[in-house]
């Protein structure tokens, strides 16, 4: 199998699947909130994987927060942030229309509660305009929120900039990190952000643990009350999981600088060959700057669903830029939003490696493609 699909998921790394593996088969099973030894324990494995976490994002333990999800993470960023927002006659809220769908989620539900909520478009290579959105944050803005790195085309986005100007305005700032973290620099010092979203199963943790950062000066209400997390997260902690992310996160940051420079060697070897050996392809977003490991290709005339059907049957993983729901193939909103036409979004197909991508997982997944594509052509023609 050839697996190209990182930006979904990443496989768990064998140090974290060690860990986890030493974590449920030892004795150490309290609850972190329990007071005698096994409690204080626990406790102390949850401190430490904070810590830990912390020192990676250049942030206080305290502001660390473990959820169950990245979407969790933006939905409590939002949700939580907006009922406690520090001037509730501040009613506005910016973000950009190629933002993840758990954030775009969070978003709607705050415009049912009474948000006047702005959607800036990006441009024709997927990139947010900075003084697009600059123009959005108007005196009545209370938050906004811009991914740092666009899951489906990998297009990085003026976070650290916006970042910045919300500071000036009094605006309170939350940045989608989930798809930059393990693939650039990922710390306060890039991006001042007052909350910021991590999700372990990208960076080579397990799915179900994510992150929520709230910088001290920032408070949010809890979508589920309880103690926990400093009270912004109700529930036991998942102490084996807070610790696997943890050490995901701090090995893949250690290994940033030699992976970031090998994947985009291999990318970019990736989009030369195809575009030279197969006409009509074109990489969307290609002219922007781009995380390392993301390509997503269009192919004119060609069915996106048909041509990943074909790669899986062959063993390669791939992702559509299209959801499939209900039997209906739907555009992917982040194409859309760059000018694309419904066709050219369901030709378009997302290829992310990670850290086991080599030279010839390319040249196979090339001439797969060569192979493939003239096949779905003929049939859609």
């Amino acid at each position: 199998m050839t697996y190209w699909d990182y930006n979904a998921a990443a496989p768990v790394r064998p140090e974290v699947a060690a860990l986890l593996s030493r974590a449920f088969a030892s004795s150490g099973f309290g609850n972190a909130s329990s007071v005698h030894q096994e409690g204080r324990a626990a406790r102390a494995r949850l401190d430490a994987a904070r810590a830990k976490v912390a020192g990676v994002l250049g942030c206080e333990p305290k502001e660390v927060s473990f959820t169950g999800s990245g979407s969790e993470a933006d939905a409590l960023a939002l949700v939580g942030a907006w009922h406690l927002r520090p001037q509730p006659e501040r009613r506005r809220v910016v973000t950009s229309a190629v933002e993840h769908p758990a954030l775009l989620g969070a978003v709607a539900q705050l415009e049912r509660e009474g948000a006047h909520v702005v959607r800036v478009a990006p441009g024709p290579e997927g990139r947010v305009r900075e003084a697009d959105l600059l123009e959005a944050l108007t005196p009545d803005t209370a938050l906004c929120s811009l991914m740092w790195a666009n899951n489906e085309t990998g297009v990085l986005q003026p976070a650290r900039e916006v970042a910045l100007a919300c500071r000036r305005r009094g605006v309170l700032f939350h940045t989608d990190a989930v798809q930059a973290a393990g693939k650039v620099p990922l710390s306060l010092r890039e991006v001042d952000a007052d909350l910021l979203s991590l999700s372990a199963h990208k960076f080579g943790g397990p799915p179900g643990v994510g992150v929520l950062l709230v910088r001290k000066r920032v408070d949010v209400r809890a979508l589920t009350p309880g103690h926990q997390e400093g009270g912004r997260r109700g529930g036991t902690q998942n102490v084996p999981y807070a610790e696997a992310l943890a050490l995901a996160l701090e090995l893949a940051a250690a290994e940033l600088p030699e992976t970031a420079a090998r994947l985009t060697a291999l990318r970019d070897a990736f989009e030369r060959e195809v575009t030279a050996r197969l006409p009509g392809v074109y990489v969307n977003g290609g002219a922007a700057p781009r995380v390392p490991n993301t390509s997503n290709l269009r192919f004119d005339d060609v069915e996106g669903e048909s041509l990943l059907i074909a790669l899986d049957l062959e063993g390669i993983c791939v992702s559509s830029g299209a959801a499939c729901a209900s039997g209906t193939l739907t555009p992917s909103h982040v194409l859309r939003a760059m000018g694309l036409s419904p066709a050219q979004a369901r030709g378009s197909l997302r290829f992310s490696m990670g850290p086991g991508t080599t030279e010839s997982d390319v040249t196979r997944v090339v001439d797969a493609l060569v192979r493939h594509v003239p096949k779905v052509r003929a049939l859609a023609g």
